[in-house]
């Protein structure tokens, strides 16, 4: 901020008290008014550099921030001002006394409230919602991070309009990488979740969540797995909460169960009618008395088995979203280290720490047995289409204090290190895997150098939470483009585990199967696929044929047969492992139709297009089915569909396919969008088969105009947009236009790519085209010799980059 501390000549930055994925929070003074006040600094992600983004950043900041300042109710945080200053969004808001029920629950050691504090929060909540329903404003984002209570006992909502301004900014929360709404896993509604329309019932079904942690000690979904508490939300009755704690006021439990109703329609109409008949319950002197502000209610729940589909079995339950505990697959929810950040009374937190609990669902490396792998063949997603899904990740450590409760022999020559020290390095490295998850490797990779640093000082090389700090070094490594050095690091850790777990542990198992998917990001698929064949040897042999972590080797292999050229071998893996996900967890569960797709992309590699369009349809139709039709896997089904369609000389199909994609993704995406822009590409394409050329002449412009301004004017979807304006041209008779154009790309091409790369060869084919049609024979024979030649001479590449597909 700056070493004057000082904003717009008026606030006064003293001290941080907060930091989360969006900024940081100052204990502040307004110089001006002479009050204390807290100012919530937002960092914009994504193009910064891009003036259009920004300005279109910085109004809808104003139109948020304006929202929220508006809002006038004893039950909302003040906002007092607002601005941009030296490139950073601030709220000026009141500073809060109090502490957010995520703080109390952590204080109260995770179990309940007083039932008197509970039913007393629940009323003033519904209140402050009745007044900002009535208002217009939804929140979409309501968990206990955002529920200060204060000192006299009011409670205040915080953070209206950021919940969606974070969206803007660029932290939206995205369940498997593809773009599920935003919110907190815990207190998602149903119809979040299934991307549907959000209104004011959302509210009430989050409020249904916290009401029921804050009273039965535990969200209603308490299970470790991201995928298997988004199933609960969508699928599961809720336990009732009298279950587990018999004191709660059997009206509680029927509010409670119908705000937590699958369809909106079945919840309560309104937060007025809620808080009118928590009003009238009240009244009736059945609650007990309220408990002293200092006891803490000793209450255990009684032990449960949750109630799921039978096809999440296999999925592991554990830790709630409150207090220190985290969802292992998930990182801490951005929105809430703000808001818990105001009224904490700990120091500054270590740098990239997460300031508050809460989870959200980002895109980020699938850990062990976890059902949101990054899909393969799914365009515009995290990885390329039919990319292998990375090796599991390590789990986070827990901090022993000592080698023995680590299962490592006593360490005399190295003393002990406290346990408060081990506890803060556990919390640096859950803030490193956080800032990964949010796209953020390079800040990533600075955290878990650091922390690798400090455990390997403490514990030693070799210690287990040394090499899982280094593990992560990696995986920033290989996600910042430095695929060499992440396959030395990989190399380090593996060596490392073999020595202290054993050459077959799961950890050990782990760092190969890592190494092997860089190696495959480096090109070299066949030392890849002999260090696939040996880590999916030993995980058959120690975890049997059809655990979830050798069936995602046995995925991984799969797609490295693909790129060696053994389409068929790789088919028949392929559609193995879809059949046993099939059998253990379920024909529409995402992992098998991740796996069904690539078999389709293989069928489609091996011209088998009737077969490759028909297994496309299947798993859009399941995905629309289980996700949405407009969630962004379902479309990304749909697009390859498209490109089956015109494989198949269906053109006009597939271009009734394409302007509906484009019309769906720009809904859920916005037209400037990477995925909207391959839709119109494929629209594109599907016009010039139909003959209509102009059409996709003016298509194809317009592609390539956005493309270069959102994207760069070398991006490889650029160039690809531009070959299609030659390719138009071209069509149209228009060669010297077309050469001009078909230039560009090969030259740009052979900057960025090399000149004996297929794709800049395939250019200088299209040039030596064009020429030829001039009737500039001699230049175009020349040509056509030299790329023959550098084709003969060139070291044999992979069968096609992974992800380099057209638009069908």
């Amino acid at each position: 901020m700056g070493d004057t501390r000082l904003i717009h000549g008026r606030y006064r930055l003293h001290e941080v008290i907060g930091r989360g994925g969006m900024g940081e929070v100052w204990r502040a003074t307004d110089e001006s008014l002479g009050r204390r006040v807290a100012v919530k600094c937002l960092k914009p992600l994504g193009p910064q550099r891009d003036e259009n983004f920004l300005r279109v950043l910085r109004e809808r900041f104003r139109r948020e921030a304006r929202v929220a300042a508006a809002l006038q109710h004893r039950g909302v945080t003040v906002v007092h001002d607002f601005g941009d200053w030296d490139g950073v969004l601030y709220l000026v808001m009141e500073l809060l006394d109090g502490r957010n029920l995520s703080q109390l629950l952590e204080d109260n050691r995770h179990h309940p409230l007083p039932v008197h504090d509970v039913v007393d929060i629940a009323e003033q909540v519904a209140d402050a919602l009745d007044y900002t329903h009535r208002q217009g404003v939804v929140h979409r984002d309501l968990k206990p991070a955002n529920i200060v209570r204060l000192a006299d006992g009011s409670v205040k909502i915080c953070d209206f309009g950021i919940a969606r301004l974070g969206a803007d900014i660029g932290f939206t929360a995205r369940l498997t990488g593809t773009g599920i709404a935003m919110g907190t896993p815990h207190y998602m509604s149903p119809e979040q979740i299934s991307g549907g329309n959000v209104d004011h019932r959302s509210d009430l079904y989050s409020l249904g969540c916290v009401l029921y942690e804050i009273a039965t000690g535990s969200p209603p979904f308490d299970l470790d797995d991201a995928w298997a508490i988004l199933v609960g939300h969508r699928d599961t009755p809720p336990e009732p909460p009298r279950i587990r704690r018999p004191e709660l006021p059997e009206f509680f439990e029927r509010l409670v169960l119908e705000l937590l109703a699958k369809t909106p329609e079945e919840r309560p109409d309104d937060a007025a009618d809620l808080r009118r008949r928590i009003t009238g319950a009240r009244a009736v002197p059945t609650l007990p008395p309220p408990a002293a502000p200092s006891a803490a209610v000793a209450y255990t729940p009684a032990p449960r088995e949750p109630r799921l589909p039978s096809w999440t079995r296999g999925m592991t339950t554990g830790h709630k979203a409150v207090g220190t505990s985290t969802l292992r697959t998930t990182p801490p929810d951005p929105a809430a280290g703000l808001t818990g950040g105001w009224t904490t009374t700990a120091g500054p937190l270590a740098p990239g720490a997460p300031a508050a609990p809460g989870s959200s669902l980002l895109p980020g490396p699938a850990a062990p047995g976890s059902s949101v792998l990054p899909g393969p063949a799914a365009p515009g997603s995290s990885v390329p289409p039919g990319s292998p899904v990375p090796g599991p990740r390590a789990d986070v450590p827990v901090p022993s204090g000592t080698a023995a409760a680590d299962g490592l022999p006593p360490r005399p020559d190295r003393p002990t290190p406290p346990p408060e020290l081990l506890a803060v390095l556990a919390g640096r490295h859950n803030a490193g895997l956080s800032l990964a998850r949010l796209g953020r490797w390079d800040e990533a990779g600075e955290v878990h150098r650091a922390v690798a640093a400090e455990r390997e000082r403490l514990l030693g090389p070799d210690h287990p939470d040394t090499l899982a700090s280094r593990y992560e070094v990696g995986f920033t490594l290989s996600r910042t483009g430095h695929a060499a050095e992440a396959l030395r690091e990989f190399g380090r850790v593996a060596e490392a585990r073999a020595r202290a777990l054993g050459p077959d542990h799961p950890d050990t198992l782990a760092a190969h199967q890592e190494m092997a998917y860089v190696l495959g990001r480096l090109g070299r698929h066949f030392e890849a696929h002999q260090v696939y064949a040996r880590v999916l040897s030993a995980r058959e042999r120690t975890m049997g044929p059809d655990h979830p972590d050798t069936l995602r080797c046995r995925h991984n292999l799969a797609f490295n047969l693909g790129r060696l050229g053994r389409l068929e071998e790789s088919y028949r893996l392929a559609a193995e492992v879809a059949a046993a996900r099939a059998r253990l967890l379920g024909p529409e569960h995402p992992d098998t139709l991740v796996t069904r797709y690539e078999v389709a992309y293989t069928l489609g590699q091996l011209g088998r297009w009737p077969e490759a369009l028909r297994t496309y349809r299947e798993v859009a139709a399941a995905r629309a089915q289980v996700f949405g039709p407009d969630h962004p896997e379902t479309l990304a089904a749909r697009y390859e569909v498209g490109i089956g369609l015109g494989r198949l000389g269906r053109s006009l199909e597939a271009l009734e396919l394409y302007r509906d994609l484009v019309d769906a993704r720009t809904r859920v995406l916005g037209p400037d969008d990477p995925e909207t822009l391959r839709a119109r590409h494929g629209l594109g394409v599907n016009l010039g088969r139909l003959g209509r050329w102009e059409e996709a002449l003016a298509e194809a412009r317009a592609v390539a105009a956005i493309r270069e301004q959102v994207l760069g004017d070398d991006h490889p979807d650029t160039l690809v947009s531009c070959r299609e304006v030659a390719v138009a041209l071209g069509w149209l008779g228009r060669w010297p236009e077309a050469l001009a154009v078909y230039r560009r790309v090969a030259s740009a091409r052979e900057r960025v790519l090399g000149a004996d790369h297929p794709d800049a060869l395939a250019s200088r084919n299209d040039e030596a085209h064009c020429l030829e049609q001039l009737g500039r024979h001699t230049e175009a024979v020349e040509l056509y010799r030299r790329v023959a030649a550098q084709r003969q001479e060139r070291t044999p590449w992979a069968h096609g980059a992974p992800g380099a597909r057209g638009a069908g």
